[in-house]
């Protein structure tokens, strides 16, 4: 491994035990320019809802590129996970959190296997056609272009795919 990739780890682990540092972390972002997160209120019930999974745990299929580790301020791209995607098909790049139990049941940071139990069982509607994956640790340079581009460009497709709700799943 490279002593980059292992640089990035030991900054996770310091940060996962401190949170105090990352409290600080996110101030220095100074992303309160990005104005509130937007509301919408909710009026259907979940069994007639398309729901589907975003996440930050840098999971992707076996087949996509890995997200890019080798950029200190991360990578700010996104992968499609589509909706019948098996667990064997995934995998996760990602050097800033633990994710060795995650490798092992990716549901733990994508639940998609659980959110087809729910639509099977009627609670709710359907599992939407596709699934969205960023690596969480975006810094730096990465920022403007994950607000301006990347997270535009996945809600317009979660628009255009028809999701009702989308549930969001750190890492």
């Amino acid at each position: 491994m490279h002593l980059h990739r292992l640089q990035n780890r030991l900054f996770a682990l310091v940060f996962s035990r401190f949170p105090a540092l990352t409290a600080r972390w996110v101030k220095r972002q100074k992303l309160a320019s990005a104005g509130p997160p937007p509301w919408v209120p909710f009026h259907k019930s979940l069994a007639q809802c398309r729901i589907a999974l975003v996440t930050t745990a840098g999971v992707h299929l076996h087949t996509d590129a890995p997200f890019d580790m080798s950029d200190k301020d991360g990578d700010p791209s996104f992968r499609v996970i589509p909706q019948a995607a098996s667990q064997p098909a995934l995998c996760i790049t990602h050097d800033y959190y633990d994710h060795r139990d995650a490798d092992k049941d990716v549901n733990i940071v994508l639940p998609l296997d659980r959110l087809r139990e729910f639509a099977h069982a009627g609670e709710i509607g359907a599992v939407a056609p596709s699934h969205y994956s960023f690596m969480g640790h975006i810094d730096g340079r990465h920022i403007e272009r994950l607000l301006a581009e990347t997270a535009p460009d996945v809600a317009r497709r979660l628009l255009h795919e028809r999701a009702d709700a989308v549930v969001l799943t750190p890492a």
